[in-house]
């Protein structure tokens, strides 16, 4: 069964050649949403997310709310499994598709087959499944023959499509999504969405983080605020507006 469970979970990150008053310092603390203190040594801390707790169950379609640097991002590749706790666990049960970052694992040397595969082996999937995929994977890139040239002939919209082809592939149990994803032109953007929001209603569990309020309340059952790496109490997707209105730094 497809379920989340975060305990306690403590995030914290040094910030080498950094001083006190440094602007790489200030630079840090807003892109991760953390406060800075005290490190080993000479390397200040950044605490990215702090003491956050919840957890969730099949049917739960959660948004993540709060300004930019708040810790959203942060939380959702901790979900991944790309970050390691320094307190705290989180436990994940089923497969889990991160829609994070459409670049990651493409090689421009390879070709658009080539990068297929590799883009499958990195959302877990086996060679089995890819092989099984690949047909409709080209189909809905409509590249045709560009599939067997190298990714460094692509334009950007290109290896746009090709990357957001193989992450919509996968069958997943819990779902993390970073904003809503909308590539290519008008065309590939409507069959995008429609082949997004499939993937959204297969899942088990959401996990969307997301500015816009509008697609919160479509999609989303639950919410949770972030601030400064600290996470309000799952609320309510009714509750919208009263974690909106929030003062910073409250976390009921």
């Amino acid at each position: 069964m497809a379920s989340v469970t975060v305990k306690n979970l403590t995030l914290r990150f040094p910030v080498y050649g950094a001083d006190n008053r440094s602007l790489k310092k200030q630079l840090a603390m807003i892109s991760v949403g953390g406060k800075i203190g005290k490190g080993v040594g000479r390397a200040p801390i950044v605490t990215a997310l702090s003491n956050v707790n919840m957890r969730l169950r099949p049917g739960d379609r959660l948004a993540l709310i709060g300004h930019n640097g708040s810790g959203k991002t942060t939380f959702l590749r901790a979900l991944s499994g790309a970050y390691e706790p320094d307190e705290g666990s989180i436990e994940v049960s089923g497969r889990v598709a991160a829609l994070l970052d459409l670049g990651l694992g493409i090689d421009p040397s390879a070709t658009g087959y080539d990068n297929i595969r590799l883009r499958g082996l990195i959302a877990g999937l086996s060679m089995k499944e890819i092989e099984a995929k690949t047909e409709d994977i080209a189909r809905f890139t409509d590249l045709g023959g560009f599939l067997s040239m190298p990714l460094k002939t692509y334009s950007a919209g290109m290896q746009a499509r090709l990357a957001f082809a193989v992450a919509t592939s996968v069958d997943a149990d819990v779902l993390l999504l970073d904003e809503w994803i909308a590539v290519g032109d008008a065309k590939f953007r409507a069959a995008a969405h429609e082949r997004l929001l499939d993937l959204v209603e297969r899942a088990r569990i959401l996990v969307l983080a997301s500015h816009d309020v509008q697609l919160v309340r479509y999609y989303c059952n639950k919410v949770v605020r972030f601030d400064s790496g600290v996470a309000s109490k799952v609320h309510p997707i009714e509750d919208l507006d009263a974690v909106l209105a929030m003062p910073s730094g409250e976390t009921a």
